[in-house]
């Protein structure tokens, strides 16, 4: 059976070279969203088992923002964009044209413009994937939740059954040279073991 974790240099470079195209279609979309400057941080791949992956977003005291969405087409999976919850308030408020430290929780119109920016963010992602396979892609409605980051976790597996519990996490720091403002996300994709398979092999990784 394949196993994630044994993959090789050649396919990790790959996979980061994925992540540096995604955080730069992500950087793009960002700076658009809030007319601002956008500059990035070199993405960190990381590849680890569900447990733990929680300690890599945030606290573990501390709650985060995830916006959800399946991933639909050639291949199909969970993908995930998750904000530390400080980190999420902050993004709000530049997204809502707020002052800063204005926001001290997540209301309707918070909540809504975190989901629309995250979705717009994650098909960033999943676009940069797709052109590197060649593979077609699409994502569902975007659903928001608040939670530790265990529990966001665990029902984003809860689908895939035996299926190894690896996630592909793609850490990126955005810049924003006006507001001289610092915004951390994580983009999680969660793959199952088929789509998996049928995206190395697409992409001659396997």
């Amino acid at each position: 059976m394949f196993e994630v974790r044994s993959l090789n240099p050649v396919q990790l470079d790959a996979l980061r070279e994925v992540a540096n195209m995604g955080a730069g279609h992500a950087a793009t979309a960002l700076s658009a969203m809030t007319s601002e400057r956008i500059m990035i941080t070199v993405p960190r791949l990381t590849i680890a088992p569900l447990e733990e992956v929680p300690s890599h977003l945030s606290a573990p005291e501390e709650p985060v923002a995830a916006v959800l969405m399946n991933i639909l087409g050639d291949a199909r999976g969970r993908a995930l964009l998750v904000f530390p919850h400080a980190t999420a308030l902050r993004l709000a408020e530049i997204l809502t044209h707020k002052a800063a430290g204005s926001c001290t929780e997540l209301r309707a119109l918070e909540r809504s413009a975190i989901t629309e920016a995250a979705n717009i963010l994650a098909g960033a992602y999943v676009t940069a994937l797709g052109d590197f396979t060649g593979l077609r892609f699409l994502l569902s409605p975007p659903s928001l939740a608040v939670d530790m980051a265990q529990a966001v976790l665990t029902t984003a597996y809860a689908q895939f059954g035996n299926d190894p519990e690896c996630v592909f996490c793609i850490e990126t720091e955005f810049c924003m040279e006006e507001a001289r403002d610092r915004v951390r996300g994580h983009f999680l994709l969660l793959p199952d073991l088929a789509s998996l398979e049928t995206i190395l092999r697409v992409a001659r990784l396997s």
